[in-house]
């Protein structure tokens, strides 16, 4: 085994260095230019899109559905444990470098829902079927078609890590550490509620993201703006601190060791893909469920999961550790986001942050189903849809009470390889999201 961690951990470092964060930050970039900035200056129709009455019956669930599906899968752990251990590792600066990745990571979000939509199929049931798998294959053709089999070997094996056993395992050690309850308690109770959810498939798991992601976003949100709110004063500090940081690194101070620059944009770059996803290849799995007609509509939608993930719930967060000078304690993870707002609210702080985890992460693990059985659909067809579902359940209360360091590693691996193929079907089907964006918009100034 310690041979095995050993390569894993050197895989880990090449997948996750400078190559893939240039890889990531690069297309986003690209997307952005080539785009004339569309997602920055077409925020406003967006969101209008996101409430629109869709036309006909072109999908299992609607634009808005569907966003809230993926954020499902999006809003989780990255967005409380996930953002503490940036700027554990990498300081204050670490936030710009999300920022900066969620900036340019809204074309690379809006392209995949592009592609998805436009390359998606429809099985002997009439249900659409999408993603990196299928616009590689039906996009890039066959001499591509091995590109599309890797991304849904990686993103199948990936979804019951990062997916599942860590989101259930998160759950388990919080609510242990908060509430003493049993990890085998909540390994089973999650088991129960995960299991009536999956049976229902897409629809179900639609309709009980469309309700509890934003209530549980706002519920959050509404508690950090409070904390900034009545800490206006604190708030330029922070900023001018963050963004120092980000250009200078930070050196050591109390309990952080200190890190480079080069270590804020490693981190703030890598946990910001890890939040919001954008070049996974995960979310256009869903977004090619929406029931819409025009491909450039969900892919405006589909945007705004990355708008909302990092620059608003990942951003309340990073702040309220800055603001209360939490990262200088030596903490990490959700025990620093979790002492921060305890700082600020006493006695509720602590509350709000473990009652958000447990539900941020319930939902990753139905998000993160559908990503998961719909690879396994792809490389086995249909007929593996109901085991690996079955499959899944089960291992929701094994990762409850298992020691995870192996699999945590092993997931973040599996990720980086998820988002190889993604980007590179990206970049070359590039000319593909032009020229749709390119006709939409056209046709709607005539």
């Amino acid at each position: 085994m310690p041979v095995i961690n050993e390569f894993i951990n050197s895989l880990n470092s090449l997948v996750w260095g400078v190559p893939m964060l240039v890889l990531i930050l690069g297309t986003g970039i690209y997307l952005t230019v080539i785009l004339k900035f569309l997602p920055w200056r077409k925020l406003g129709e967006a969101f209008r899109q996101l409430f629109a009455k869709p036309a006909g019956h072109n999908g299992e669930i609607t634009p808005f559905g569907a966003l809230m599906t993926s954020l499902s899968a999006t809003i989780g752990t990255g967005n409380i444990a996930g953002v503490a251990t940036a700027i554990a590792l990498g300081g204050p600066g670490a936030l710009f470098w999300m920022w900066l990745t969620a900036l340019f990571g809204m074309a690379t979000k809006y392209a995949e829902a592009v592609l998805a939509i436009r390359f998606r199929e429809t099985n002997e049931q009439g249900e659409h079927r999408g993603g990196p798998m299928y616009y590689i294959k039906n996009g890039l053709g066959q001499k591509w078609s091995w590109l599309g089999t890797a991304f849904a070997v990686f993103g199948a094996i990936a979804g019951f890590g990062i997916g599942n056993t860590v989101q259930s395992n998160s759950v388990a050690s919080g609510l242990a550490a908060n509430y003493g309850i049993s990890s085998w308690v909540t390994g089973l109770l999650m088991f129960v509620m995960v299991g009536l959810v999956l049976l229902g498939g897409i629809r179900r798991i639609a309709a009980v993201a469309t309700w509890l992601v934003p209530f549980m976003a706002l519920a959050y949100l509404s508690c950090g703006l409070w904390i900034i709110g009545t800490n206006l004063e604190a708030v330029p500090a922070a900023l001018s601190l963050i963004i120092n940081s980000a250009f200078t690194g930070h050196a050591a101070t109390g309990g952080f060791a200190g890190a480079a620059m080069i270590a804020a944009i490693r981190f703030g770059v890598a946990r910001g893909i890890f939040s919001n996803e954008a070049g996974l290849g995960s979310a256009p799995i869903t977004h090619a469920h929406a029931n819409t007609d025009q491909p450039v509509k969900q892919g405006l939608v589909a945007m705004l999961g990355t708008f909302i993930d990092t620059l608003l719930v990942c951003s309340v967060t990073g702040l309220v550790i800055v603001m209360m000078g939490s990262w200088t304690t030596g903490e990490s993870s959700a025990a620093l986001t979790s002492m921060a707002f305890d700082t600020a609210l006493p006695g509720i702080g602590a509350h709000v942050v473990g009652v958000g985890l447990a539900l941020f992460a319930f939902t990753t693990v139905l998000g993160w189903s559908i990503y998961g059985e719909r690879c396994a659909g792809f490389l086995l067809g249909e007929r593996a849809i109901i085991p690996f579902r079955i499959l899944w359940t089960l291992a929701v209360p094994l990762g409850a009470v298992a020691d995870l360091e192996f699999i945590w590693l092993l997931a973040d691996t599996l990720n980086a390889l998820m988002a190889l193929p993604n980007l590179v079907a990206l970049l070359l089907l590039s000319p593909v999201v032009v020229s749709l964006t390119r006709e939409y918009f056209s046709e709607q100034n005539t």
